[in-house]
């Protein structure tokens, strides 16, 4: 992978080929993107702030929807990937408390690419993909019913 110098951009690699869970990846990388320009630039702290605070909220609920989707196609590896998005959301927060401590800055921009974008991509690619796989052959028609009784 290419070093990412600011945020990510989606690219049709990343799809599980489930759209309502690839929209929530596609606004995951905007809003990362959003933040790490924010940091960068650390012009507008109050566009900052709201955007970590929305950024940890929406992965929250993200990671809940996948999650309930587990638990109700019983994926067998659930609570390993449910371990994987606790500590990005323990990352996400001490990145949170950095912010409140010292303000925005090229270090903190630096950090977000280095840990939250690598890890976003890493795991789309790798543990949302075998999500995606396991949930395809339980449905192979890949009804976007199931999908919705999950949410």
């Amino acid at each position: 992978m290419n070093e990412i110098t600011s945020g990510v951009a989606w690219s049709n690699t990343y799809s599980l080929g489930n759209e309502q869970i690839d929209n929530q990846h596609k606004m995951l990388f905007s809003l990362v993107s959003m933040l790490t320009a924010a940091c960068a630039d650390g012009s507008d702290k109050e566009k900052l702030s709201d955007t970590l605070r929305f950024l940890s909220r929406y992965t929250e609920q993200h990671f809940a929807f996948e999650e309930t989707l587990q638990i109700c196609a019983n994926y067998p590896d659930y609570e390993t990937h449910k371990k994987q998005h606790e500590e990005l959301m323990n990352t996400v927060g001490e990145l949170m408390d950095r912010y409140v401590k010292t303000g925005s800055s090229s270090e903190l921009s630096r950090d977000v690419n280095r840990i939250v974008v690598k890890w976003l991509i890493n795991h789309i690619q790798r543990e949302d993909k075998k999500v995606g796989d396991f949930l395809r052959k339980r449905d192979p028609l890949h009804k976007k019913e199931s999908f919705k009784k999950a949410g």
